[in-house]
């Protein structure tokens, strides 16, 4: 047997019935009629991944995995758990993404498979792993969904741990709004054992404005190994304007709705001569109201239970009935820093008011401020309480 026929045994051999197998060239390579085995030729499609490697990656990274040369068969990135992470595949099956959040502390698998053009097949293979928090930090929203609230509502966020990196977490945060609405967020000091951030208007709110709030914090990094436990949001309403005017040397506090007046009720503010006690100036905002309220001090040896109150300030400042001082209310201010009106004035008002309505205390020799409570943005002037913003620049 000459050499040409035993190469071509040699090549039938290896082909067998099939004709083909899987990864073998059988062809005449240099012409001389002589079948030749040539190497398996390799796939031509290759397969990246985002991120690729490296440290463990926030569970909201912008994961993931690409083809080139070819397209994706069959993707999977699963969890220790066993049950696969929801995924789409783009429809040119180049590339496939997480369609839901990953979970923190967790070590993913990649698997699958790629193939090009003429059914060679590389595999889809890998690790991920995600950052495990050393502190998770919980956020709340002040206003709950479908609240209907004041003209000069704030958004406040309370965090339950202090933010470091507090650029990172405005970036998450989002206000839409029904009517076009100048805003900024600021950052006021710790509170409730951690950071705080309010958003405020640059004037009051146009009354029927729709307003939603969206934080996406789950998953951002808030510096020294805390991350953000869950996205919160909120979607509320701003309802009819509400001013009341409050002019300590008036004696009289003025109800504004919709621009006109609709009531003046004789009131006594706090003490003049007495700097704690009197009713500090600046723009207080409605919180809260109770029927009865216990108001008591030890400074000054009071324990009593008053009606119809409504709190403008978080520093003890309230709008309520009070029976002992109606004699003088309208002509003189006697009290604690509260402001005192007749028992029928004061619900009559308590009835009118509403969360996040402004109160514009004038006329006093002190004035609100960061040591008086959790709501006195309204005391700072635009251009200042936009520097409050960690993205000021």
């Amino acid at each position: 047997m000459g050499v040409r026929r035993l190469l071509l045994t040699i090549a039938v051999a290896l082909v067998g019935g099939a004709g083909v197998v899987t990864g073998v060239n059988v062809e005449d390579a240099d012409g001389d009629g002589v079948p030749t085995i040539l190497a398996p030729r390799p796939a031509r499609v290759t397969v990246s991944y985002q991120p690729s490697g490296g440290p463990p990656v926030s569970p909201t990274a912008q994961i993931r995995i690409t083809a080139s040369g070819g397209e994706l068969r069959d993707v999977a990135l699963t969890p220790p758990s066993g049950v696969p992470v929801k995924g789409t595949l783009a429809p040119d099956r180049r590339s496939w993404a997480p369609a839901e959040p990953l979970r923190y502390s967790t070590t993913y698998t990649w698997s699958g498979t790629a193939a090009d053009a003429e059914g060679k097949t590389v595999p889809v293979a890998g690790k991920l792993v995600t950052v495990s928090p050393s502190r998770l930090v919980r956020a709340t929203v002040n206003i709950g969904d479908g609240r209907t609230v004041g003209v000069a509502a704030p958004v406040q966020i309370q965090f339950s741990g202090h933010i470091t990196d507090r650029a990172a977490v405005e970036r998450a945060l989002t206000v839409n709004t029904s009517v076009p609405t100048e805003g900024s967020w600021g950052w006021l000091q710790d509170e409730s054992g951690g950071s705080r951030v309010h958003w405020r208007t640059k004037d009051y709110w146009k009354p029927g404005t729709k307003v939603v709030v969206s934080a996406k914090l789950f998953g951002v990094g808030y510096g020294s190994g805390s991350y953000g436990a869950a996205d919160v949001s909120s979607t509320f309403a701003i309802g009819r304007s509400q001013i009341t005017k409050a002019d300590v040397t008036s004696h009289q506090l003025v109800v504004i709705r919709g621009g006109q007046q609709v009531a003046s009720y004789p009131a006594s503010y706090g003490l003049d001569s007495d700097p704690n006690r009197n009713t500090r100036s600046g723009v207080h905002v409605i919180t809260e109201k109770f029927t009865d309220k216990r108001m008591r001090s030890e400074q000054y040896g009071y324990d009593v239970m008053e009606k119809w109150a409504v709190r403008m300030s978080n520093n003890g400042e309230f709008i309520h009935a009070n029976p002992q001082t109606t004699g003088v209310q309208g002509s003189s201010n006697v009290s604690h820093g509260c402001v005192n009106l007749s028992t029928a004035d004061a619900k009559a008002y308590y009835d009118s008011a509403m969360y996040g309505d402004p109160v514009e205390v004038t006329g006093s020799g002190v004035k609100l401020s960061a040591r008086d409570g959790d709501i006195w943005v309204w005391t700072m002037d635009w251009a200042t309480w936009r520097r409050l913003s960690a993205l000021a620049g």
